[in-house]
């Protein structure tokens, strides 16, 4: 019996997935556009700063950092969450935490507070315990990151820890582009 061999390289491999139905597109800056972002939906409380929404936030760069105050991995990612929320901030990028918990005990307010405490976040946090956020976003996954571009597109993704210059080379290439912040 005769076997077809078929070989992609991985440009050919990544130009046959982009150019799939639905598949987002690579734009000039080598970001991908992943279409627009979903608002903050079903927070039932905030930590560090009044009720947000990404249509008041229209002109910042956003980074959207799903975890959970349980999980290892999250906690890995939190110092360089911290440090991108502190050093980007007065260039116009505003980091929103969304806790979806994954155990029962991650849904009590003075645990998700003690936590957020304890390792120092000081960015805007929303406690998504009924999962709405998440599920606007399609995530399945803690720790993710989402930046969102100045007008409100989903330019970058990325889940699991790792990848933090790439995040960052993301971040600082979204705030280098023009608009308002």
């Amino acid at each position: 019996m005769d076997h077809i061999k078929c070989k992609f390289d991985r440009r050919s491999f990544m130009a046959l997935l982009a150019s799939l139905p639905g598949a987002a597109c690579a734009a000039p800056d080598g970001l991908h556009d992943w279409g627009a972002a979903p608002d903050f939906q079903g927070i039932q409380q905030w930590f560090n700063s009044p009720a947000l929404s990404l249509t008041a936030l229209k002109g910042q760069v956003v980074l959207v950092d799903f975890w959970t105050h349980a999980c290892i991995n999250c906690l890995r990612t939190l110092p360089h969450v911290n440090r991108w929320a502190e050093t980007y901030r007065d260039l116009g990028l505003v980091v929103v935490g969304v806790h979806t918990p994954e155990f029962a005990f991650e849904r009590l307010a003075s645990n998700v507070l003690t936590a957020i405490k304890r390792h120092g976040v000081k960015h805007p946090v929303a406690m998504d315990n009924g999962y709405a956020t998440w599920k606007a976003y399609d995530n399945r996954y803690w720790p993710a990151h989402y930046l969102v571009d100045r007008q409100g597109r989903i330019r970058y993704r990325h889940f699991g820890e790792g990848e933090y210059a790439r995040t960052e080379a993301a971040i600082q290439t979204l705030l280098a582009r023009p608009g308002r912040a």
